[in-house]
Protein backbone atom coordinates (compact mmCIF):
# COMPACT_ATOMS: atom_id res chain seq x y z
CA UNK A 1 0.00 0.00 0.00
CA UNK A 2 1.11 3.83 -0.48
CA UNK A 3 0.77 5.48 2.86
CA UNK A 4 -0.80 8.72 2.57
CA UNK A 5 -1.03 11.25 5.25
CA UNK A 6 -3.98 12.95 4.76
CA UNK A 7 -6.19 9.39 4.53
CA UNK A 8 -8.83 9.43 7.36
CA UNK A 9 -7.26 5.97 8.30
CA UNK A 10 -3.70 7.78 8.43
CA UNK A 11 -4.39 11.10 10.76
CA UNK A 12 -1.67 13.41 9.30
CA UNK A 13 1.94 14.32 11.62
CA UNK A 14 2.63 17.23 12.65
CA UNK A 15 5.03 17.55 10.15
CA UNK A 16 2.11 17.33 7.54
CA UNK A 17 -0.40 19.61 9.88
CA UNK A 18 -1.28 22.38 6.71
CA UNK A 19 -3.75 20.02 4.59
CA UNK A 20 -5.00 23.71 3.71
CA UNK A 21 -2.05 24.90 1.95
CA UNK A 22 -1.78 23.84 -1.70
CA UNK A 23 1.57 23.99 -1.95
CA UNK A 24 1.75 21.17 0.81
CA UNK A 25 -1.13 19.45 -0.83
CA UNK A 26 0.75 19.72 -4.08
CA UNK A 27 3.99 18.20 -2.68
CA UNK A 28 2.11 15.72 -0.81
CA UNK A 29 0.65 14.44 -4.33
CA UNK A 30 3.74 14.11 -5.91
CA UNK A 31 5.40 12.42 -3.23
CA UNK A 32 2.15 9.88 -2.91
CA UNK A 33 2.62 9.31 -6.98
CA UNK A 34 6.35 8.79 -6.99
CA UNK A 35 5.61 5.73 -4.61
CA UNK A 36 2.61 4.32 -6.10
CA UNK A 37 5.05 3.98 -9.70
CA UNK A 38 7.68 2.91 -7.21
CA UNK A 39 5.78 0.05 -5.72
CA UNK A 40 3.72 -0.94 -8.56
CA UNK A 41 7.29 -1.75 -10.47
CA UNK A 42 9.00 -2.92 -6.47
CA UNK A 43 12.38 -2.63 -7.32
CA UNK A 44 13.20 -2.78 -11.06
CA UNK A 45 15.64 -5.07 -11.41
CA UNK A 46 13.73 -8.67 -9.69
CA UNK A 47 10.45 -7.82 -11.23
CA UNK A 48 10.57 -7.41 -14.43
CA UNK A 49 10.25 -10.54 -15.34
CA UNK A 50 12.96 -13.44 -14.93
CA UNK A 51 16.94 -13.45 -17.12
CA UNK A 52 16.66 -14.36 -20.17
CA UNK A 53 19.81 -16.04 -21.81
CA UNK A 54 21.09 -16.68 -25.32
CA UNK A 55 22.93 -19.45 -26.22
CA UNK A 56 26.34 -17.45 -25.83
CA UNK A 57 25.52 -17.57 -22.06
CA UNK A 58 26.62 -21.48 -22.16
CA UNK A 59 25.16 -23.33 -18.89
CA UNK A 60 24.87 -20.83 -16.24
CA UNK A 61 25.92 -22.96 -13.92
CA UNK A 62 27.21 -19.83 -11.06
CA UNK A 63 23.42 -18.93 -11.48
CA UNK A 64 21.97 -22.08 -10.99
CA UNK A 65 24.27 -22.82 -7.08
CA UNK A 66 23.22 -18.59 -6.37
CA UNK A 67 19.66 -19.23 -6.77
CA UNK A 68 19.75 -22.48 -4.57
CA UNK A 69 21.12 -19.82 -1.89
CA UNK A 70 18.64 -17.29 -1.61
CA UNK A 71 16.96 -16.44 1.51
CA UNK A 72 14.18 -18.30 2.83
CA UNK A 73 10.84 -16.16 3.71
CA UNK A 74 9.84 -15.97 7.20
CA UNK A 75 13.25 -17.08 8.46
CA UNK A 76 14.08 -14.21 11.28
CA UNK A 77 16.86 -14.14 14.00
CA UNK A 78 15.96 -9.87 14.77
CA UNK A 79 14.93 -9.37 18.30
CA UNK A 80 11.64 -7.65 18.82
CA UNK A 81 13.33 -4.75 19.93
CA UNK A 82 16.28 -3.29 17.69
CA UNK A 83 18.31 -1.69 20.89
CA UNK A 84 18.64 -5.27 22.70
CA UNK A 85 20.94 -5.73 19.72
CA UNK A 86 25.01 -4.47 20.34
CA UNK A 87 26.17 -5.79 16.99
CA UNK A 88 23.63 -7.01 14.00
CA UNK A 89 23.82 -8.85 10.91
CA UNK A 90 22.14 -7.56 7.88
CA UNK A 91 18.98 -9.03 7.24
CA UNK A 92 16.32 -8.09 4.64
CA UNK A 93 13.15 -9.37 4.23
CA UNK A 94 10.02 -7.26 4.75
CA UNK A 95 11.13 -3.41 4.45
CA UNK A 96 9.80 -0.09 3.99
CA UNK A 97 11.50 2.80 1.56
CA UNK A 98 12.25 6.04 2.88
CA UNK A 99 13.72 9.24 0.63
CA UNK A 100 13.84 13.00 0.70
CA UNK A 101 13.32 15.22 -2.30
CA UNK A 102 13.97 19.45 -2.33
CA UNK A 103 10.78 19.95 -3.88
CA UNK A 104 9.92 20.54 -7.85
CA UNK A 105 8.89 18.26 -10.92
CA UNK A 106 12.44 17.91 -11.61
CA UNK A 107 13.81 16.53 -8.28
CA UNK A 108 10.39 14.46 -7.86
CA UNK A 109 11.64 12.74 -10.85
CA UNK A 110 15.18 12.51 -10.02
CA UNK A 111 13.58 11.17 -6.59
CA UNK A 112 11.67 8.39 -8.34
CA UNK A 113 14.82 7.28 -10.09
CA UNK A 114 16.65 6.50 -6.97
CA UNK A 115 13.78 4.88 -5.05
CA UNK A 116 13.02 2.77 -7.91
CA UNK A 117 16.74 1.78 -7.80
CA UNK A 118 16.89 1.35 -4.21
CA UNK A 119 13.83 -1.11 -4.56
CA UNK A 120 15.69 -2.92 -7.16
CA UNK A 121 18.63 -3.07 -4.28
CA UNK A 122 16.55 -4.07 -1.82
CA UNK A 123 15.03 -7.16 -3.52
CA UNK A 124 18.33 -8.12 -5.17
CA UNK A 125 19.68 -8.38 -1.46
CA UNK A 126 16.70 -11.09 -0.94
CA UNK A 127 13.40 -8.57 0.12
CA UNK A 128 10.25 -7.81 -0.18
CA UNK A 129 9.14 -4.40 -0.60
CA UNK A 130 5.90 -3.54 1.13
CA UNK A 131 5.80 0.27 1.11
CA UNK A 132 7.54 3.64 0.90
CA UNK A 133 7.76 6.99 2.46
CA UNK A 134 8.99 9.99 0.69
CA UNK A 135 9.12 13.65 2.50
CA UNK A 136 9.85 16.90 0.55
CA UNK A 137 12.39 18.60 2.69
CA UNK A 138 15.34 20.76 2.04
CA UNK A 139 17.73 18.61 3.82
CA UNK A 140 18.02 15.88 6.28
CA UNK A 141 17.32 16.70 9.83
CA UNK A 142 20.40 16.26 11.95
CA UNK A 143 18.98 13.79 14.64
CA UNK A 144 16.52 11.57 12.51
CA UNK A 145 16.59 12.59 9.02
CA UNK A 146 12.98 12.80 8.32
CA UNK A 147 12.18 15.12 11.59
CA UNK A 148 10.48 13.68 14.43
CA UNK A 149 7.00 14.01 12.96
CA UNK A 150 7.62 12.15 9.95
CA UNK A 151 9.43 9.80 11.69
CA UNK A 152 6.25 8.92 13.80
CA UNK A 153 4.25 8.76 10.57
CA UNK A 154 7.32 6.36 9.16
CA UNK A 155 6.60 4.14 12.79
CA UNK A 156 2.76 3.90 11.98
CA UNK A 157 3.96 2.87 8.28
CA UNK A 158 6.21 0.11 9.65
CA UNK A 159 3.53 -0.89 12.32
CA UNK A 160 0.79 -1.16 10.01
CA UNK A 161 2.83 -3.05 7.45
CA UNK A 162 4.69 -5.61 9.65
CA UNK A 163 7.89 -4.65 8.29
CA UNK A 164 11.42 -5.68 10.31
CA UNK A 165 13.27 -2.96 7.91
CA UNK A 166 13.61 0.45 6.84
CA UNK A 167 16.00 1.27 4.22
CA UNK A 168 16.92 5.12 3.83
CA UNK A 169 17.98 6.05 0.45
CA UNK A 170 21.26 7.56 1.42
CA UNK A 171 24.21 7.28 3.87
CA UNK A 172 23.46 8.01 7.29
CA UNK A 173 25.00 9.51 9.89
CA UNK A 174 25.40 7.04 13.16
CA UNK A 175 23.55 9.56 14.66
CA UNK A 176 20.69 9.52 12.45
CA UNK A 177 20.67 5.93 12.41
CA UNK A 178 19.98 5.35 16.25
CA UNK A 179 18.05 8.29 16.38
CA UNK A 180 15.66 7.06 13.59
CA UNK A 181 15.79 3.77 15.10
CA UNK A 182 14.71 4.65 18.34
CA UNK A 183 11.17 6.37 16.93
CA UNK A 184 10.53 3.40 14.25
CA UNK A 185 11.51 0.83 16.59
CA UNK A 186 13.05 -1.70 14.00
CA UNK A 187 16.22 -1.91 11.71
CA UNK A 188 17.17 0.76 9.81
CA UNK A 189 19.73 0.59 7.15
CA UNK A 190 20.89 3.09 4.61
CA UNK A 191 21.80 2.59 1.17
CA UNK A 192 25.50 1.79 1.38
CA UNK A 193 24.84 -0.80 4.17
CA UNK A 194 22.77 -2.41 1.35
CA UNK A 195 25.04 -2.23 -1.33
CA UNK A 196 27.72 -3.40 1.56
CA UNK A 197 24.90 -6.62 1.83
CA UNK A 198 25.04 -7.45 -1.84
CA UNK A 199 28.41 -7.61 -2.58
CA UNK A 200 29.25 -9.80 0.42
CA UNK A 201 26.12 -11.88 -0.94
CA UNK A 202 27.60 -12.02 -4.58
CA UNK A 203 31.74 -12.33 -3.87
CA UNK A 204 32.83 -15.40 -4.59
CA UNK A 205 37.00 -14.91 -4.92
CA UNK A 206 39.16 -14.62 -2.76
CA UNK A 207 40.24 -11.14 -3.54
CA UNK A 208 36.74 -10.18 -4.11
CA UNK A 209 35.89 -11.18 -0.59
CA UNK A 210 38.54 -9.27 1.11
CA UNK A 211 37.76 -6.34 -0.73
CA UNK A 212 34.08 -6.52 0.56
CA UNK A 213 35.28 -7.57 3.88
CA UNK A 214 37.32 -4.62 4.09
CA UNK A 215 34.57 -2.30 3.19
CA UNK A 216 32.23 -3.67 5.43
CA UNK A 217 34.62 -3.40 8.43
CA UNK A 218 35.60 0.37 7.00
CA UNK A 219 31.80 0.53 7.13
CA UNK A 220 31.25 -0.69 10.35
CA UNK A 221 34.01 1.16 12.41
CA UNK A 222 32.17 4.17 13.32
CA UNK A 223 28.95 2.49 13.72
CA UNK A 224 29.74 0.51 16.68
CA UNK A 225 27.36 0.75 19.74
CA UNK A 226 27.61 0.06 23.37
CA UNK A 227 25.62 0.64 26.08
CA UNK A 228 26.81 1.63 29.75
CA UNK A 229 28.72 0.12 32.54
CA UNK A 230 28.10 -3.52 30.34
CA UNK A 231 30.34 -2.47 28.08
CA UNK A 232 33.59 -2.45 30.52
CA UNK A 233 35.96 -5.60 30.39
CA UNK A 234 39.04 -4.38 32.65
CA UNK A 235 39.13 -2.59 35.83
CA UNK A 236 42.42 0.04 34.93
CA UNK A 237 44.66 0.27 38.33
CA UNK A 238 43.14 -1.44 41.07
CA UNK A 239 39.76 -0.32 41.27
CA UNK A 240 38.32 -0.25 44.56
CA UNK A 241 41.08 -0.96 46.07
CA UNK A 242 44.05 0.94 47.62
CA UNK A 243 47.68 1.53 47.02
CA UNK A 244 47.43 2.64 43.38
CA UNK A 245 47.03 6.59 43.54
CA UNK A 246 44.84 9.32 42.55
CA UNK A 247 44.29 9.15 38.50
CA UNK A 248 45.45 5.62 38.32
CA UNK A 249 42.02 3.95 38.57
CA UNK A 250 39.64 4.32 35.85
CA UNK A 251 37.40 1.16 33.88
CA UNK A 252 40.34 1.00 31.62
CA UNK A 253 39.67 -0.63 28.24
CA UNK A 254 36.22 -1.32 27.18
CA UNK A 255 34.25 -3.66 25.63
CA UNK A 256 33.51 -1.38 22.27
CA UNK A 257 36.91 0.07 22.34
CA UNK A 258 38.52 -3.58 22.19
CA UNK A 259 36.52 -4.26 19.53
CA UNK A 260 37.92 -1.53 17.65
CA UNK A 261 40.67 -2.65 17.85
CA UNK A 262 40.42 -5.91 16.89
CA UNK A 263 38.63 -4.65 13.48
CA UNK A 264 41.28 -2.38 13.07
CA UNK A 265 43.75 -5.24 13.15
CA UNK A 266 41.47 -7.03 10.85
CA UNK A 267 41.38 -4.03 8.36
CA UNK A 268 45.14 -4.27 8.75
CA UNK A 269 45.67 -7.28 7.58
CA UNK A 270 43.00 -7.37 4.85
CA UNK A 271 45.17 -4.74 3.48
CA UNK A 272 48.09 -7.03 3.39
CA UNK A 273 46.36 -9.50 1.96
CA UNK A 274 44.53 -7.58 -0.62
CA UNK A 275 48.27 -6.07 -1.63
CA UNK A 276 49.89 -9.49 -2.06
CA UNK A 277 47.52 -10.54 -4.44
CA UNK A 278 48.06 -7.37 -6.29
CA UNK A 279 51.47 -8.78 -7.77
CA UNK A 280 49.74 -11.54 -9.94
CA UNK A 281 47.27 -9.72 -11.75
CA UNK A 282 49.96 -7.56 -12.36
CA UNK A 283 51.96 -10.18 -14.07
CA UNK A 284 49.42 -11.49 -15.81
CA UNK A 285 49.23 -7.70 -17.25
CA UNK A 286 53.06 -7.45 -18.03
CA UNK A 287 52.90 -10.69 -19.74
CA UNK A 288 49.68 -8.87 -22.08
CA UNK A 289 52.14 -6.37 -22.75
CA UNK A 290 55.24 -8.51 -23.09
CA UNK A 291 53.28 -10.35 -25.92
CA UNK A 292 51.36 -7.23 -27.04
CA UNK A 293 48.22 -8.48 -26.70
CA UNK A 294 45.97 -5.06 -26.10
CA UNK A 295 43.18 -5.05 -23.36
CA UNK A 296 39.25 -3.76 -24.01
CA UNK A 297 37.79 -3.06 -20.66
CA UNK A 298 34.06 -3.14 -20.34
CA UNK A 299 33.05 -1.02 -17.78
CA UNK A 300 29.25 0.43 -16.95
CA UNK A 301 26.08 0.78 -14.34
CA UNK A 302 25.04 -2.18 -12.99
CA UNK A 303 22.59 -4.44 -14.63
CA UNK A 304 23.10 -2.53 -17.95
CA UNK A 305 24.31 -5.59 -19.65
CA UNK A 306 28.10 -5.99 -19.56
CA UNK A 307 27.93 -9.54 -18.84
CA UNK A 308 25.99 -10.29 -21.53
CA UNK A 309 27.63 -8.26 -23.76
CA UNK A 310 31.00 -10.12 -22.75
CA UNK A 311 29.30 -13.83 -23.68
CA UNK A 312 28.22 -12.37 -27.03
CA UNK A 313 31.17 -11.18 -28.33
CA UNK A 314 33.41 -14.10 -26.65
CA UNK A 315 30.98 -16.78 -25.90
CA UNK A 316 32.27 -17.12 -22.54
CA UNK A 317 29.95 -18.26 -20.55
CA UNK A 318 29.78 -15.93 -17.59
CA UNK A 319 27.07 -15.07 -15.38
CA UNK A 320 23.84 -13.36 -16.24
CA UNK A 321 21.17 -12.30 -14.19
CA UNK A 322 18.78 -9.77 -14.10
CA UNK A 323 19.74 -8.17 -10.55
CA UNK A 324 22.09 -5.74 -9.64
CA UNK A 325 25.77 -6.24 -8.95
CA UNK A 326 25.69 -9.64 -10.40
CA UNK A 327 29.10 -9.54 -11.46
CA UNK A 328 31.81 -8.62 -8.69
CA UNK A 329 34.94 -10.77 -9.53
CA UNK A 330 36.41 -8.87 -12.50
CA UNK A 331 36.32 -11.52 -15.70
CA UNK A 332 38.99 -11.83 -18.77
CA UNK A 333 38.64 -13.41 -22.10
CA UNK A 334 40.64 -13.44 -24.80
CA UNK A 335 39.03 -12.88 -28.29
CA UNK A 336 40.50 -12.40 -31.87
CA UNK A 337 39.33 -9.68 -34.64
CA UNK A 338 37.96 -10.87 -37.81
CA UNK A 339 41.97 -10.33 -38.99
CA UNK A 340 43.25 -12.80 -36.45
CA UNK A 341 44.78 -9.86 -34.06
CA UNK A 342 44.26 -11.71 -30.51
CA UNK A 343 42.95 -9.39 -27.41
CA UNK A 344 41.60 -9.42 -23.97
CA UNK A 345 38.40 -8.36 -22.46
CA UNK A 346 38.10 -7.52 -19.28
CA UNK A 347 34.75 -7.65 -17.39
CA UNK A 348 34.57 -5.36 -14.50
CA UNK A 349 32.51 -4.26 -11.05
CA UNK A 350 29.12 -2.42 -12.08
CA UNK A 351 28.69 0.90 -10.54
CA UNK A 352 25.82 2.60 -9.24
CA UNK A 353 24.50 5.85 -8.04
CA UNK A 354 26.23 7.09 -4.59
CA UNK A 355 28.87 4.19 -4.50
CA UNK A 356 30.42 4.05 -1.62
CA UNK A 357 32.90 5.16 -1.17
CA UNK A 358 34.27 2.14 1.13
CA UNK A 359 33.87 -0.10 -2.09
CA UNK A 360 35.94 2.31 -4.12
CA UNK A 361 38.54 2.24 -2.62
CA UNK A 362 38.93 -1.82 -1.83
CA UNK A 363 38.07 -1.90 -5.36
CA UNK A 364 40.98 -0.08 -6.50
CA UNK A 365 43.50 -3.09 -7.36
CA UNK A 366 40.34 -4.39 -9.27
CA UNK A 367 39.50 -1.03 -11.24
CA UNK A 368 42.89 -0.54 -12.39
CA UNK A 369 42.36 -3.36 -14.72
CA UNK A 370 39.79 -0.34 -17.02
CA UNK A 371 43.45 2.48 -16.65
CA UNK A 372 45.89 -0.27 -17.83
CA UNK A 373 42.90 -0.86 -20.95
CA UNK A 374 43.43 -0.31 -24.83
CA UNK A 375 39.94 0.88 -25.02
CA UNK A 376 37.05 1.70 -22.63
CA UNK A 377 33.61 0.17 -23.85
CA UNK A 378 30.99 1.95 -21.36
CA UNK A 379 28.05 0.25 -21.39
CA UNK A 380 24.95 1.61 -21.03
CA UNK A 381 21.28 0.36 -20.36
CA UNK A 382 19.48 2.53 -23.05
CA UNK A 383 15.90 1.77 -22.05
CA UNK A 384 16.79 2.84 -18.28
CA UNK A 385 14.87 5.99 -17.73
CA UNK A 386 17.35 8.37 -16.73
CA UNK A 387 20.60 6.90 -19.25
CA UNK A 388 22.61 10.02 -18.65
CA UNK A 389 22.68 10.19 -14.99
CA UNK A 390 23.94 6.31 -15.45
CA UNK A 391 26.48 7.54 -17.63
CA UNK A 392 27.69 10.75 -15.23
CA UNK A 393 27.84 8.31 -11.82
CA UNK A 394 29.92 5.68 -13.74
CA UNK A 395 32.28 8.55 -14.96
CA UNK A 396 32.49 9.83 -11.50
CA UNK A 397 34.14 6.78 -10.24
CA UNK A 398 36.43 6.55 -13.16
CA UNK A 399 38.04 9.80 -12.48
CA UNK A 400 39.55 8.37 -9.29
CA UNK A 401 41.13 5.96 -11.06
CA UNK A 402 44.60 6.58 -12.43
CA UNK A 403 45.62 6.13 -16.38
CA UNK A 404 41.66 6.17 -17.36
CA UNK A 405 41.36 9.94 -18.51
CA UNK A 406 44.11 8.83 -21.49
CA UNK A 407 42.33 5.30 -22.46
CA UNK A 408 39.70 6.01 -25.51
CA UNK A 409 35.79 5.87 -24.49
CA UNK A 410 33.08 4.20 -26.71
CA UNK A 411 29.68 4.58 -25.41
CA UNK A 412 27.63 0.67 -26.27
CA UNK A 413 24.05 1.73 -25.93
CA UNK A 414 22.82 -1.64 -24.92
CA UNK A 415 19.18 -3.45 -25.02
CA UNK A 416 18.25 -1.29 -28.25
CA UNK A 417 15.59 -3.83 -28.77
CA UNK A 418 14.18 -2.84 -26.01
CA UNK A 419 14.93 0.61 -25.92
CA UNK A 420 12.67 3.91 -26.42
CA UNK A 421 14.42 5.14 -29.64
CA UNK A 422 13.89 9.14 -28.92
CA UNK A 423 16.32 7.95 -25.88
CA UNK A 424 18.71 6.41 -27.83
CA UNK A 425 18.96 9.55 -30.25
CA UNK A 426 18.94 11.79 -27.42
CA UNK A 427 22.09 9.96 -25.60
CA UNK A 428 23.49 9.31 -29.15
CA UNK A 429 23.55 13.19 -29.84
CA UNK A 430 25.03 14.14 -26.43
CA UNK A 431 28.22 11.57 -26.63
CA UNK A 432 31.05 11.84 -28.87
CA UNK A 433 30.90 7.77 -30.26
CA UNK A 434 28.59 5.96 -29.63
CA UNK A 435 27.53 2.14 -30.83
CA UNK A 436 23.85 0.70 -30.42
CA UNK A 437 23.70 -3.05 -29.35
CA UNK A 438 21.79 -5.81 -27.76
CA UNK A 439 23.63 -8.86 -26.45
CA UNK A 440 20.12 -10.17 -26.34
CA UNK A 441 19.26 -10.37 -29.76
CA UNK A 442 22.23 -10.11 -31.07
CA UNK A 443 21.84 -6.74 -33.07
CA UNK A 444 25.08 -4.33 -33.72
CA UNK A 445 27.48 -6.71 -32.01
CA UNK A 446 28.61 -7.26 -35.71
CA UNK A 447 29.76 -3.54 -35.80
CA UNK A 448 30.84 -3.55 -32.30
CA UNK A 449 33.26 -6.26 -32.97
CA UNK A 450 34.57 -3.98 -36.05
CA UNK A 451 35.02 -0.84 -33.98
CA UNK A 452 37.20 -2.37 -31.91
CA UNK A 453 38.71 -3.96 -34.15
CA UNK A 454 40.00 -1.04 -35.75
CA UNK A 455 40.10 1.20 -32.63
CA UNK A 456 42.85 -1.25 -31.17
CA UNK A 457 46.61 -0.43 -31.85
CA UNK A 458 48.54 -1.81 -34.41
CA UNK A 459 51.56 -3.10 -34.98
CA UNK A 460 54.05 -0.85 -35.75
CA UNK A 461 57.37 -2.72 -37.36
CA UNK A 462 56.76 -3.81 -41.16
CA UNK A 463 58.52 -7.65 -41.29
CA UNK A 464 60.00 -9.73 -44.44
CA UNK A 465 61.74 -12.64 -42.77
CA UNK A 466 62.28 -15.86 -43.18
CA UNK A 467 62.12 -17.93 -40.01
CA UNK A 468 64.21 -21.49 -39.81
CA UNK A 469 61.72 -24.08 -39.10
CA UNK A 470 63.79 -24.72 -35.85
CA UNK A 471 61.50 -21.65 -34.30
CA UNK A 472 57.93 -22.75 -35.13
CA UNK A 473 57.78 -21.06 -31.45
CA UNK A 474 58.73 -17.55 -33.47
CA UNK A 475 56.19 -18.14 -36.41
CA UNK A 476 53.13 -18.87 -34.00
CA UNK A 477 53.67 -15.75 -32.32
CA UNK A 478 53.65 -13.85 -35.38
CA UNK A 479 49.92 -15.57 -35.93
CA UNK A 480 48.74 -14.79 -32.61
CA UNK A 481 49.95 -11.09 -32.33
CA UNK A 482 50.67 -9.56 -35.77
CA UNK A 483 49.28 -8.78 -38.42
CA UNK A 484 50.49 -11.58 -41.39
CA UNK A 485 49.96 -10.64 -45.16
CA UNK A 486 51.81 -13.51 -46.67
CA UNK A 487 52.97 -16.82 -45.45
CA UNK A 488 55.38 -19.22 -47.67
CA UNK A 489 57.06 -22.25 -46.63
CA UNK A 490 60.73 -22.24 -48.26
CA UNK A 491 63.66 -25.10 -48.04
CA UNK A 492 65.37 -23.40 -45.54
CA UNK A 493 62.40 -22.00 -43.45
CA UNK A 494 58.72 -19.80 -43.03
CA UNK A 495 58.99 -16.71 -45.07
CA UNK A 496 56.56 -14.06 -43.14
CA UNK A 497 55.33 -10.32 -44.08
CA UNK A 498 53.81 -8.59 -42.54
CA UNK A 499 53.99 -5.85 -39.27
CA UNK A 500 54.44 -7.23 -35.63
CA UNK A 501 55.19 -5.11 -32.68
CA UNK A 502 59.13 -3.78 -31.66
CA UNK A 503 60.08 -6.50 -29.36
CA UNK A 504 58.94 -9.37 -31.60
CA UNK A 505 60.42 -7.91 -34.52
CA UNK A 506 63.88 -7.94 -32.81
CA UNK A 507 63.60 -11.40 -32.09
CA UNK A 508 62.87 -12.65 -35.40
CA UNK A 509 65.45 -10.41 -36.93
CA UNK A 510 68.33 -12.25 -34.27
CA UNK A 511 67.08 -15.65 -36.22
CA UNK A 512 66.66 -14.69 -39.39
CA UNK A 513 67.93 -16.77 -41.83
Amino acid sequence: MTHIPTDPEHPATPAAATPDEPAARDAQAIANDVVARVLARAGTARSEGATVHTAHDGDQLDLAERSALRRVAGLSTELDDVTEVEYRQLRLEKVVLVGLYPGGEHAAREAEVSLRELAALAETAGSQVLDGLLQKRAKPDPGTFLGSGKAAELADVVAATGADTVVVDTELAPSQRRGLEDIVKVKVVDRTALILDIFAQHAKSREGKAQVELAQLEYLLPRLRGWGESMSRQAGGQVGGAGAGMGSRGPGETKIELDRRRIRNRMAKLRREIAAMAPSRETKRLDRRRHAIPNVAIAGYTNAGKSSLLNALTDAGVLVENALFATLDPTVRRARTEDGRVYTLADTVGFVRHLPHQLVEAFRSTLEEVGDAALLLHVVDASHPDPEGQIDAVREVLAEIPGVEDVPEVVVLNKADVADPEVVGRVQRRERRTVVVSAHSGEGVAELKALVAAELPRPAVEIDVVVPYSRGDLVHRVHENGELATEEHLAEGTRLQGRVDAALAAELSRVAV
